[in-house]
Parts: C-alpha cells; sequence; structure tokens
C-alpha cells in the first residue's frame, strides 16, 4: 500500500498585468514553485498585459508538501527578470475544493520577509534543578535554507528569543545547510506563559540581515512533554497588510490535488478482470453493456480523464485494440449521420484522442516536427484573408514600393503551399512509421465504418473516420499550438501563430475531405484549392495503406517493436569533470548527446556516433539537484551511482533550463524507481578541497545534508505505465458512479420495447450480470479501504504553534 499525491496544474492566462518595460508592456512567463522549488516554466508571451499560456503540468510529489506558487516574471534580455507578483495556494486550500480550484486570483507583491523554505532541526529540553528549570533550546542544523545572497547560498546564523531575552549563534559563512550544534539556555519562571521563538537570519556586512524563517514553540506544552527533538518547517513572518490589492494584475488557475492510496495490486485483480472480461465479450444483442452505462454516466469534465485511465489500463493488460473496438461497436450502434460521425466528445472519441496521445506522440513528432521548425526558423508573413493583410513596403532603399493586397496573398499563397506540401508530403510516406498498435487500430476503425455504411454513396465515410482523429484531433491542434505537444519550447510569436493557424485549416480541410473549399467558412482559402484537393488524394492513397498492412505482417512488426530498446529521453547535456580533489568547473568541460532507456543513461559525442559509456539503471542510487553556486548555474544535476568496481561515483551534468532541469530529474527518477538501494540523503553541493560546499562537512563519504526527492516527477506522455495507479483512479470514479449507473440501466429498460412486453416495473428490473457484479467488487474494494486505513489520529501534543 502506497500513498500518493499528484497535483494537475494549468496556467491559463493573465490579465490587466503592470507595464514593466519602457514600451509600455511586459514579456510575462510564469515560474511554478512547490515548496519554494521551481518545478516548471511555462514559456515567455512577447510584448503583452494580458497573456495567454494555457499550459498544463501534471507533478507527482510526496504527500508532505505544504504549497505550490505561481510567480509572473517580465523576461529582460540585459538584465535580471524583474518579478511582477505571485500568487499561492495552500495544501488545506486545495484540499478544500475535491473537484480542483478554478478561477481568477490577484497577484500580490512578493515580499522577502515570506520567501522563506527550508527546515531547521532543534532539540528541547525543560531541566529541573534545585536552582529552578531551565529551557534548554539546541541547534543543530538547517537544510535548503532560501538563498540570499549573489553567491547563491547564504550566510545564517539563529536568534533563540524567550522571556525577553535573545541569544545568537554563530555564522555559518556560504552555505544553505548550516551545522551549528550550539545550546541555548534559558531559566523558566513559575507562571511560564512565554513562547519560544527560534529565527534563522542571513548575516550580511554592509546591509540589513534578510529574514529566513522562524518556528515558534508554546513553552507550557513543552513543559508537558519534558523533550521534543526533530525537523520543524520554517514559517514566514506574519504578512505585512496590502494597501493595493489587485493593482498587479491577475492570473487565472486551474489546480487541483489528488490523494490517492493505491492497494496492492491483488485487491485490484477482480476489477481489472471484470472489465477486460466485458470487453472480450463484446456487445449483446438485448443487453445493456457496463460499457455504454459508463459512457452514459460520466460527465463531460471527466469524460477526458477516465478515457486517458481506462486507455492506459487496457493498454497494460494487452487490450487496447479489443477496447477501442468495441467502444466503435456501441458508437456505431447507435442513431448516427455519416456527416458527424465521431465529432461528439464522447467516450469512444476521448479515448480514441487519447490513445493517439498515448501511443503515438513520438510518431507525431517525426511527422510534424521538421514542417514546424522550418516555419518558426523562416517567420514568413502569410495572410490570405482580404480583410487581415498588411500592406508593406518592399525592395531596397530608395528603390521601395508598397506591394498591393493581391501580390501579398499570392506570395502568402506559395508560401503555405509550400508548408502544406512539405507536411503532406511527410504523412503520405510515413504509414511505415505509425506504431503498429495505431495502425491496427484505425484498421479495425476503417472496417468498423464500412460495415455500417457499406452505400456507395458513403464510400468516402470510412475515410473521413480515419482522418477525423488524425488530422481533426491529432495533427490539426498540435501544429496550432506546438508548444502544448513539445513540438516547440516557446509559444510562437503573432506572426507565426497566423501561419499556423492557416497551416492547421488548410489539414482540417484535407482531413475533412471536402470536394470544394469554396464550401468552407472561410472562402478566402479558395487560392489553396488544387493544393488542397492533391492532399485529399494523397491523404486517402495515405490511409489505404495505412489500413492495409496484413495481420501477420502487423504482427511481425509489434514483435520487432518490442525487441527494441525504448528511449525515454535524449539530448546534449554538459558535463563537469572531477578534476584533483572534486568536480570543478574547469574549460575542459564537454557537450555531449546523452540517452536514457530502460536499461542504461549511455552518452557519445553526437547522437549518430558510437556510445562513450553508459551508466546502469541499476547502479543509480540517486538524480537530484546541485546548488547554483556549485558551478554558477541553477540547472546542473547529479547522478550519484556505483561503478562496475562497486566504488560510489558522481556525474554532474547541465541543462540549458529549469524545465529540461526537471524533465531529465523526473525520467531518471521513474526509470530507477524500483532501484532497491536508493539513497535516502545526499550533498547538494559539490566536494571541493577537504569539504563539502553545502554544509561545509568534511568527511566526503559521511550522510547528506538533505533529504533525496524520488517522489518528485513530471508526467509525461512517455511515462511507464501504472496500472495499480490507473485501477484505483477508475475505481474511485466508479464509487461515484453507482446510484447512476442503476438508474440509467432502468432508464434504458424501460425505453426498450421487448417482444413479449415488460415483466416487471423498472424499478424492479434485474440488474445485468455485469453490474451487480461491478457493484460487488466495488463494495469489497471499498472494504480493502477501509482495512488499510490507518486508526484515527491521536491528538497532537500542543507544541507547535505555527505562524500563518
Amino acid at each position: 500500500m502506497a500513498r500518493r499525491s499528484s497535483l494537475s496544474i494549468r496556467v491559463v492566462e493573465g490579465r490587466n498585468l503592470p507595464a514593466k518595460d519602457i514600451t509600455g508592456s511586459s514579456d510575462p512567463y510564469c515560474i511554478v514553485k512547490i515548496d519554494n522549488e521551481a518545478i516548471v516554466r511555462t514559456a515567455t508571451v512577447w510584448k503583452t498585459l494580458s497573456p495567454f499560456w494555457g499550459e498544463e503540468y501534471e507533478v507527482h510529489l510526496q504527500p508532505s508538501f505544504h504549497s505550490v506558487s505561481f510567480y509572473v516574471m517580465d523576461e529582460d534580455a540585459l538584465s535580471r527578470d524583474d518579478v511582477i507578483g505571485k500568487v499561492c495556494l495552500t495544501r488545506d486550500m486545495l484540499a478544500e475544493h475535491p473537484k480542483g480550484f478554478s478561477g481568477w486570483l490577484s497577484l500580490s507583491e512578493v515580499d522577502p520577509d515570506e520567501e522563506v523554505q527550508g527546515e531547521i532541526h532543534l532539540r528541547l529540553e525543560v531541566l529541573q534543578s534545585e536552582a529552578g528549570r531551565r529551557l534548554c533550546c539546541t541547534v543543530l542544523e538547517a537544510r535548503d535554507l532560501a538563498r540570499k545572497d549573489r553567491n547563491g547560498a547564504s550566510d545564517p546564523f539563529v536568534r533563540v528569543r524567550y522571556n525577553g531575552k535573545t541569544q545568537e549563534s554563530a555564522v555559518v559563512k556560504k552555505s544553505c545547510y548550516p551545522r551549528w550544534n550550539e545550546t541555548f539556555e534559558f531559566e523558566v519562571p513559575e507562571a511560564a506563559g512565554e513562547q519560544l521563538c527560534v529565527e534563522v537570519w542571513d548575516w550580511d556586512l554592509v546591509s540589513r540581515n534578510d529574514f529566513l524563517g522562524k518556528v515558534v514553540f508554546n513553552v507550557p506544552g513543552l513543559q508537558a512533554v519534558w523533550q521534543e527533538e526533530g525537523w520543524f518547517r520554517l514559517w514566514p513572518d506574519k504578512s505585512k497588510p496590502r494597501e493595493a490589492e489587485g493593482n498587479l494584475g491577475s492570473l487565472q488557475l486551474q489546480v487541483r490535488l489528488r490523494d490517492e492510496t493505491v492497494l496492492p495490486s491483488s485487491c485490484y485483480q477482480p476489477l481489472v478482470q471484470l472489465l477486460c472480461q466485458e470487453v472480450k465479450s463484446g456487445p449483446q444483442d438485448g443487453k445493456v453493456h457496463l460499457i455504454t452505462l459508463l459512457d452514459e454516466t460520466t460527465t463531460a469534465e471527466c469524460r477526458q480523464e477516465v478515457a486517458v485511465n481506462l486507455v492506459k489500463l487496457f493498454l497494460g493488460q494487452g487490450l487496447v485494440k479489443e477496447f477501442l473496438d468495441l467502444l466503435f461497436k456501441l458508437e456505431l450502434a447507435k442513431p448516427c449521420e455519416p456527416n458527424t460521425l465521431f465529432r461528439s466528445n464522447s467516450l469512444a472519441s476521448k479515448s480514441m484522442e487519447s490513445f493517439l496521445k498515448v501511443a503515438g506522440m513520438q510518431y507525431l513528432h517525426a511527422v510534424l516536427g521538421p514542417t514546424i521548425n522550418r516555419l518558426f526558423e523562416e517567420k514568413k508573413y502569410v495572410e490570405l484573408d482580404p480583410s487581415k493583410v498588411e500592406i508593406k513596403d518592399v525592395g531596397c532603399s530608395g528603390l521601395h514600393r508598397v506591394q498591393t493586397e493581391s501580390e501579398v496573398i499570392e506570395q502568402s499563397r506559395q508560401h503555405l503551399q509550400s508548408y502544406l506540401g512539405e507536411l503532406l508530403a511527410a504523412i503520405a510516406k510515413s504509414a511505415p512509421a505509425c506504431p503498429a498498435v495505431v495502425r491496427a487500430t484505425f484498421r479495425q476503425l476503417f472496417r468498423r465504418v464500412g460495415e455500417r455504411f457499406p452505400e456507395q454513396q458513403h464510400q468516402n465515410v470510412k475515410f473521413i473516420a480515419v482522418t477525423s482523429f488524425l488530422c481533426l484531433r491529432f495533427f490539426s491542434p498540435a501544429i496550432m499550438t506546438p508548444k502544448l505537444f513539445h513540438l516547440r519550447e516557446k509559444h510562437a510569436d503573432s506572426r507565426t501563430s497566423r501561419t499556423l493557424l492557416l497551416l492547421a485549416k488548410a489539414v482540417q480541410i484535407v482531413g475533412n475531405m471536402e470536394a470544394a473549399v469554396g464550401r468552407a467558412k472561410e472562402a478566402w482559402l479558395a487560392p489553396l484549392q488544387p493544393v488542397l484537393q492533391r492532399g485529399i488524394a494523397q491523404m486517402k492513397d495515405f490511409i489505404a495503406e495505412l489500413v492495409g498492412i496484413e495481420e501477420k505482417e502487423e504482427l511481425d512488426l509489434q514483435n520487432a517493436l518490442t525487441l527494441q530498446t525504448l528511449v525515454v529521453k535524449e539530448g546534449p547535456l554538459f558535463i563537469h569533470k572531477t578534476r584533483g580533489k572534486g568536480p570543478l568547473l574547469s574549460s575542459s568541460s564537454k557537450k555531449l548527446h546523452f540517452s536514457l532507456t530502460s536499461e542504461a543513461l549511455s552518452f557519445a559525442k553526437t547522437p549518430s556516433s558510437k556510445k562513450g559509456g553508459f551508466i546502469a539503471l541499476s547502479n543509480i542510487r540517486a538524480a537530484e539537484k546541485v546548488e547554483e553556486k556549485s558551478f554558477g548555474s541553477s540547472h546542473v544535476m547529479q547522478i550519484i551511482y556505483v561503478d562496475e568496481a562497486g566504488q560510489w561515483e558522481t556525474a554532474y551534468l547541465q541543462c540549458k533550463c529549469v524545465n529540461e532541469l526537471n524533465q531529465w530529474l523526473s525520467a531518471l527518477r521513474k526509470a530507477c524507481a524500483n532501484n532497491p538501494e536508493m539513497l535516502c540523503s545526499y550533498h547538494p553541493g559539490v566536494f571541493r578541497g577537504d569539504k563539502w560546499s553545502c554544509c561545509h562537512q568534511k568527511d566526503k563519504t559521511g550522510l547528506g545534508c538533505d533529504a533525496t526527492r524520488h517522489g518528485v516527477t513530471l508526467q509525461e506522455w512517455s511515462d511507464p505505465l501504472d496500472p495499480d495507479m490507473e485501477a484505483q483512479l477508475i475505481f474511485r470514479h466508479l464509487c461515484g458512479l453507482r446510484e447512476p449507473m442503476r438508474d440509467k440501466y432502468r432508464e434504458l429498460v424501460e425505453t426498450e420495447d421487448p417482444p413479449n412486453g415488460p415483466l416487471s416495473p423498472p424499478e424492479e428490473a434485474p440488474l445485468p450480470e455485469g453490474l451487480g457484479r461491478l457493484l460487488a467488487v466495488l463494495r469489497d474494494l471499498e472494504d480493502c479501504h477501509r482495512r488499510a486505513r490507518p486508526g484515527p489520529p491521536t491528538a497532537p501534543r500542543p507544541l507547535l504553534e505555527l505562524q500563518t
């Protein structure tokens, strides 16, 4: 049994942001921090005070996290980026919204006294002697303190206050992981009603000291237990009153916290087996299928999530093709028109859309990537709508002239035709590269639609059924927003966005297989008529090839794919070599190409060159961040591993940005999740000279000064399947549908017209076997959760007074 927490985050947009540039605008982006640790950074939206991001992230993390913060920044090319404001959501606030928080929040000013982080290790004792009672506070160490100095560290010291008296510790220079091991004693009066306050400060020589956080203790509560020792989270000082709340603009967010208790696999087997049996049995005449009830009772707002969970579950069971085929049959059994087939947001449509993202993203990148990259690099002006054409000067100085509208449209037609032609050619030759399971699923869809609409006038319907998913729900959205499909790292500028939109529209027209563009809403797309007609013919040939592969050849291709080693992540990284007594940044640092598979992390000079070496995943013990001051960069990670001789080694690898850093860490942590000897602590600094730069320990092999963060990962389309988690999410969803599914079944029974008349009132109609078994399985799973649930917690001792 394991408790797992995750945050679903969508940074939607901002509005009314203040201008930070002399042009009267800003270049805003967002940094998302969890407990003050940067997890993701959105793309920058240039020259706007009302940016739209629309970026989504799923973060898996430890259940003990406290808050998630959103910092809106203004990017500057020549100076440090400006902080516009922030929004902070605590864990308790998110827990009050089980279905997730969604809405606008005003940005608040970033107060340095509130930007605290980390923990402090204390031992507190009340000693009784003849002279009276004494309060002893031993300050042992601290970890992960806020970095207040330009060198990426702080110079922390501790200030202890009690009963009007103050004592201070020594200053530990250049460390966010200081060790003091100092004891402070205070006399405790008879009426001990005072609080003990332990504050951590950053010492500065020429300016005022910076506040790093505090912990406040209730001394009467401490006397009841006499001794207390542990790690305590540092809290900010009380917030200052906001005089002008809301003048920094606002941010629209969608954030959902999910806490799940995942049981052992054996507990979910009855549910998984029942769902698999329902898929294998298929639809039966005169009976209401369990999947039909699930489809009819799942609300639109959570249908996408349920579709993803089901697709991943059946992928893990090897039945995704059969599951989707069942959905096709059930959808086609309903009254439907050929021209609206699979255009709704039914479970079938959402499941197929999710399946393509899970199984076909690598294929999408291979097909669209070259054209999208070319379009971003060329930044051509493309506009076919006469009402939006911008007339501009052309030609060299002294000989320039104004282009006419027709010239701009003709030039735009040529550019767009070139992009579209290149893209359609890439699609046309991509059938062999399409994943075998995707081809097999499209072949089933093609066949089912052909059987449902066999008439001659509907011969195009089976082709359109395929393109309704491949073009309209997969290719076109990725073309319009390549950042959201990981095709590009940044959002497109306004000119490139317009070109992408026109290209996506053209692909939609080809996918719709419209005979004439003139019938389209945008009649001004008519200049593309010839290339679109050729594209429709190309698309039909491509689909015929895609679905025409024989079953035996499909099986051979599938077997060949399973023998290949899947690349989880790859890309260039800078490697910092070990030199002298420690890993120092030097001019000999190299940029190498790294590749992470399910077996090893390997590296080479270039993607195509011979591998220069590798680290077996089974030998990795930790993958963590490195302090900024260690190499002068905040984007360095360390991989701690054991070499073939059994010696401990550390590789220091530098990424180009915070997103790439966390993506690599996430991929490595997931790949090593089952390693039995993962470390619980590590050193976030480097061993330089004769000591660690983080905590100043002189024992190179000593215990690490910070806790590892194996549980913090980002959800990616290439994640390994987690069948227990998917089963748990489906179970939780089904628990809320028990009564709606009963009611929907009775409603469907009531509307049917059995040949011998109704045998009993709908309320008394016996439940179908599948639904009855499902309800029993859900009850058993609920019992398993109740047995696994810990007993009621004991009342906490009134030791800590948390500051808010």
